[in-house]
């Protein structure tokens, strides 16, 4: 559990949604991922089977096209993901995910299932259920049953799928 010295009642969101970020976070190894930074990772998760559109890919993310592009260029060069011409527009660059990014994506998967048994244990399987259903709500303005098909490509919650291209909050939020 995260130390925080506010009183509950002034705990803010912000302060509470980054201790939740450390936790899952925690006993995170570079090595067991390549050595990728979390928001390498990030990336590479959000590129949905069968490719997307730099301008997609950022949208997901809430970055820049630029910022982006940045980001693919790296991990182009690492092997994680791949680029290639659309066959529908010759304009758009398509981004792919490689073996090894499909393989990171797993990883991440699995550690972030392990993450949730724990914080469901902790508070308990239907008050955890119930926090991710508000949580899946809120972030994606959807209830948790449409946010299952409208983003494909977020870890999913403990129980829900084992599917690691199924929805979550949970991975919006490394």
């Amino acid at each position: 559990m995260v130390n925080v010295d506010l009183p509950a009642d002034e705990l803010e969101i912000v302060v509470a949604l980054q201790a939740l970020r450390r936790r899952l976070l925690d006993g995170y190894d570079e090595t067991d991922f390549d050595g990728l930074r979390v928001s390498q990772l990030r990336v590479i998760h959000c590129v949905a089977h069968g490719g997307v559109s730099v301008t997609e890919l950022a949208d997901r993310l809430a970055m820049s096209k630029q910022a982006c592009g940045q980001f693919v260029t790296e991990l182009v060069a690492t092997g994680h993901l791949s680029t290639r011409v659309s066959t529908d527009d010759r304009r758009l660059k398509v981004v792919d995910r490689t073996a090894a990014g499909e393989r990171l994506v797993k990883a991440q998967h699995q550690h972030f299932l392990e993450v949730e048994a724990g914080l469901a244990a902790e508070v308990g399987p239907a008050r955890y259920r119930t926090f991710r259903d508000v949580l899946d709500e809120l972030a994606f303005g959807a209830p948790p049953s449409e946010t299952l098909n409208r983003h494909s490509t977020n870890v999913p919650l403990a129980g829900r799928s084992s599917d690691p291209h199924k929805s979550s909050a949970i991975a919006s939020m490394t």
